[in-house]
C-alpha cells in the first residue's frame, strides 16, 4: 500500500499544481461582478467599452473604477453617463465598495436588495432615474452608509422601519417618488441625521415627535404629501429649515401659513395631493398613479444537506497510511502555494481576500501588478515618476514642470516631519500642513492621497500642468509639488494666508476681532469677483475653469485681508467620487446651484451662484441657507439684514446695490444671471462713484 502510495506522488502532485493554476480564474470574483453588472447597465455596450473580460479593474483602464490599496473596488462614479439598463444583483459582490455613484442616469428597474451586502459602502447615489419597486429594507445592512439619495425616481411602498439601523447616517433623501404609508418613529433614532427630505410622496399619518428630537436636524421637508395632525413644536427651532407646504391637513400654533389645531385633527381624512412631479425631469414621463406594493420581502432559503457515512474502524495500517499521506499532500500543497505564489505574484486578489489587507506596506509590494496604473499603486511602486515616461504635459513643457518640483525631504523638514503642532486642518480626502521652507517662506502644504487622485497618468499630468499655469493676485497659486511614492502621496505648496478662511469672520458674536470692517467687506468681495472672472476667461496661456466648489471655507485673507481663491483646478487631478465627497459640504450649505439637480453638471454660471451666496454672507456676517438668506434680502429692511455688528457703520447706497447683485447672481434660473465679467465691470463702476 506505501508503494503504491509512493507510485501516485507524482500524479497528486500534477493534480494539485492544476487546481492551484485555475484558482485566479474561479476565483477572480470582483471582475466578474463587473462584467455583470457592465451588461445589465449597458447592454447595448456603448458607454462601458473599456469594461473587458481580460481586463484589469485596478489599471485605471475602467472607466469610472477606481481600487483601494489593497487593489479592490472602492468606487464607481457612473453618474451623468446616459445608462439605460438595469441594476445588476451583483453588485452585492463588491464587498468593498465605499462609494456608488449612478445619478442622472436613465437605470429602471428595482434596486436590487443585494445592495445590502455593501457593508463598507459610505454614500450612495441613485437619484434621478427610473428605479421602480419598493426600498429594499436590506439597506438596513449597510451600518457605514452616510448619504442615501434615491429622490426623483418611481419608488413605491413604505419606508422601511430598518433604516433606523443606519447610524452613521446624515442625509436621507427620498423626495419625488411614490412611496406611501407614514413615516417610520424608528427613524427618531439617527442621531446623526442632518438632512431629512420626503417631500412629493403620497405619504399620510403624523410628523412622529422622534424625528423632532433629532438634535442634529437642520432640514425636514415634507411639502406635497398628504400629513395630518399636529406638527411636533420643537420643530420650530429649524426655522426655514422646515418645509411644510401643500398638507392641507398639518396644523399647529406659532407655524407661519398653518391652521391651529382642533378636536378634529385626530381623524384622518383623505385628500389630493399633487402628482409628484410631472414632466420636471425628462427621465420621468407622466403616468397613473401606482396602487400600494406588497413590501413584504420573500426570502428563499436553500437548505442544504451533508450526507455522513457511517463510522467505521480501520485497521492501524491503515491509519498511519493516512497520517503520511495526510503530510505529504500538505508538503506538496505548501511547496506549490510558494511556487505559484513566485509565479503569479501580480495576479489580483481572489474573492477570499479581506478588505482590509493583513501585509504591510512592504509584503504589500509585491501583491500589485506592473501593469496597474502607477497613481493607483503608487505607495508599492518602486519608481513611479509622472514625468519620466514620455507624456504629452500639454501647454507647458516638462522641463517646465520640472521647475516646480520638491522633494520628499523639502516637505518632511518644512513640516517638521509632519508634526501635530503644524496641522491646520484635515478634510475627507487631504491634510493641511502649515511649513516654512529653507528660504524662510512660509507655506500652506496639502497632502491628498494617491486614492484620491486621477488614476489615469496622462490626465494627472495635465492637471499639473493646469495647476501651475493659474497666476493671479485673488487666486492662491501653487509653487510647487511633489508626489511621494514611498507615503503614496502627493504634496501641493501654496503661500500661507496668516488671516484664514472667510468662513471665521462670519457668524461672529459682538465684539469680537473678527469682525469686518464695511470697507474690508466691499474690497473682499471685489476680490473673489476678479479671481472668478479670471479663472472663466480664456486666453492663449489658459483654458477657462469652471471651479465648482466655490464657498467662504475656499476663500482665505492674506495680511491686508485680500481675498484668495483656493483649490482652483485642483479637480483636474481629483477622481470623480473624490469630488462628489467634496461638494457635501458645499451643497449643505447651498452653494450648490438649484440647476445640478437636473443636469449633474457644473458651467461658469453654477460659480456665479456660489458667488452670489458668498456676498450675502459677507454682507449680513451670517452664513444661512441660500433660501433663507434671500428671503431675508428680499423682505427686511436694509439696516436690518446689513451684519448688526456694523453698528450701522455702512454705506446705505453700497449696500443695496451689493444685496441686488447678490439676488441677481444666485437667482434661480442661470441664464438670469450675470456672467463674472458682468460683474466686475459692475463693482468697478461703484468704484468710480458712478
Amino acid at each position: 500500500m506505501v508503494k503504491t502510495f509512493k507510485q501516485n506522488i507524482p500524479l497528486l502532485l500534477t493534480f494539485f499544481f492544476l487546481l492551484n493554476s485555475f484558482q485566479p480564474i474561479l476565483g477572480d470574483t470582483e471582475l466578474r461582478a463587473l462584467m455583470d453588472i457592465k451588461a445589465s447597465l449597458d447592454p447595448d455596450n456603448k458607454i462601458l467599452k473599456t469594461w473587458q473580460n481580460d481586463g484589469d479593474p485596478c489599471s485605471g483602464s475602467f472607466v469610472g473604477v477606481a481600487c483601494n490599496e489593497h487593489r479592490k473596488v472602492a468606487n464607481i462614479s457612473l453618474q451623468g453617463r446616459g445608462l439605460t439598463g438595469k441594476m445588476s444583483p451583483a453588485i452585492g459582490d463588491l464587498k468593498c465598495l465605499s462609494g456608488l455613484y449612478l445619478h442622472f442616469n436613465s437605470i429602471s428597474g428595482e434596486i436590487p436588495r443585494e445592495v445590502g451586502k455593501l457593508t463598507e459602502l459610505t454614500d450612495l447615489y441613485l437619484n434621478v432615474n427610473n428605479f421602480t419597486g419598493i426600498v429594499p429594507p436590506q439597506i438596513s445592512h449597510m451600518t457605514n452608509l452616510q448619504v442615501l439619495d434615491l429622490c426623483c425616481n418611481r419608488l413605491t411602498g413604505n419606508i422601511p422601519t430598518q433604516l433606523d439601523s443606519l447610524s452613521k447616517l446624515g442625509s436621507l433623501s427620498l423626495q419625488h417618488n411614490q412611496l406611501n404609508g407614514s413615516i417610520p418613529p424608528s427613524l427618531g433614532s439617527l442621531d446623526m441625521l442632518k438632512r431629512l427630505d420626503l417631500s412629493y410622496n403620497y405619504l399620510s399619518g403624523p410628523i412622529p415627535v422622534t424625528i423632532a428630537n433629532i438634535q442634529t436636524l437642520q432640514i425636514l421637508d415634507v411639502r406635497n404629501n398628504s400629513f395630518s395632525g399636529a406638527i411636533p413644536t420643537s420643530l420650530k427651532r429649524l426655522d426655514k429649515g422646515l418645509l411644510y407646504g401643500n398638507n392641507t391637513k398639518l396644523c399647529g400654533s406659532g407655524f407661519l401659513a398653518l391652521r391651529a389645531c382642533t378636536t378634529f385633527d385626530n381623524t384622518n381624512v383623505d385628500f389630493d395631493t399633487p402628482r409628484p412631479f410631472g414632466s420636471f425631469f425628462k427621465n420621468h414621463t407622466e403616468t397613473n398613479h401606482d396602487e400600494p406594493r406588497n413590501a413584504s420581502l420573500q426570502t428563499n432559503n436553500s437548505s442544504s444537506t451533508t450526507a455522513y457515512s457511517k463510522s467505521t474502524k480501520f485497521p492501524q495500517i491503515v491509519v498511519v497510511v493516512g497520517v503520511i499521506t495526510a503530510s505529504v499532500i500538505l508538503a506538496a500543497v505548501a511547496f506549490l502555494t510558494f511556487f505559484r505564489y513566485r509565479r503569479h505574484k501580480q495576479k489580483i486578489g481572489t474573492m477570499i481576500e479581506p478588505c482590509e489587507s493583513r501585509f504591510s506596506t512592504d509584503h504589500a509590494v509585491d501583491l500589485h501588478s506592473k501593469n496597474a496604473s502607477p497613481l493607483v499603486s503608487l505607495a508599492y511602486s518602486t519608481g513611479w515618476d509622472p514625468l519620466a515616461d514620455g507624456l504629452n504635459s500639454g501647454d507647458l513643457s516638462q522641463e517646465a514642470l520640472q521647475n516646480f518640483r520638491y522633494n520628499l525631504e523639502e516637505v518632511e523638514s518644512a513640516t517638521q516631519y509632519f508634526s501635530e503642532a503644524n496641522l491646520l486642518g484635515r478634510g475627507n480626502f487631504s491634510t493641511v500642513y502649515k511649513g516654512v521652507l529653507r528660504d524662510g517662506s512660509v507655506v500652506a502644504i496639502k497632502s491628498i492621497s494617491v486614492n484620491s487622485c486621477q488614476s489615469e497618468e496622462a490626465e494627472f499630468v495635465k492637471g499639473l500642468n493646469l495647476l501651475v499655469s493659474l497666476r493671479h493676485e485673488n487666486l492662491v497659486s501653487l509653487r510647487g509639488y511633489c508626489c511621494s511614492r514611498g507615503r503614496g502621496e502627493c504634496f501641493f505648496i501654496y503661500d500661507f494666508a496668516p488671516k484664514g478662511n472667510l468662513l471665521k469672520y462670519l457668524d461672529v458674536s459682538e465684539g469680537s476681532d473678527h469682525v469686518l470692517e464695511w470697507s474690508v467687506r466691499v474690497s473682499i468681495i471685489k476680490g473673489i469677483a476678479k479671481g472668478l472672472w479670471y479663472l472663466h476667461e480664456k486666453t492663449e496661456s489658459k483654458p477657462s475653469v469652471v471651479h465648482q466648489n466655490i464657498s467662504a471655507e475656499k476663500i482665505v485673507l492674506d495680511n491686508q485681508y485680500n481675498p484668495l481663491i483656493l483649490d482652483s483646478g485642483l479637480r483636474k487631478i481629483l477622481a470623480d467620487d473624490t469630488i462628489f465627497s467634496a461638494l457635501k459640504m458645499s451643497a449643505a450649505m447651498g452653494y450648490l446651484a438649484p440647476e445640478y439637480i437636473t443636469t449633474g453638471r457644473f458651467t461658469e454660471k453654477s460659480d456665479v451662484y456660489a458667488f452670489g451666496v458668498i456676498v450675502l454672507h459677507v454682507i449680513s456676517g451670517n452664513q444661512q441657507r441660500t433660501s433663507v438668506m434671500r428671503s431675508a434680502a428680499e423682505f427686511s429692511k436694509l439696516e436690518d439684514f446689513v451684519d448688526q455688528n456694523l453698528n450701522g457703520k455702512f454705506s446705505m447706497t453700497e449696500a443695496a446695490k451689493l444685496v441686488r447683485l447678490g439676488l441677481s447672481c444666485t437667482h434661480e434660473l442661470p441664464d438670469e444671471r450675470p456672467n463674472m465679467e458682468s460683474v466686475v465691470q459692475e463693482l468697478n463702476k461703484r468704484n468710480s462713484g458712478s
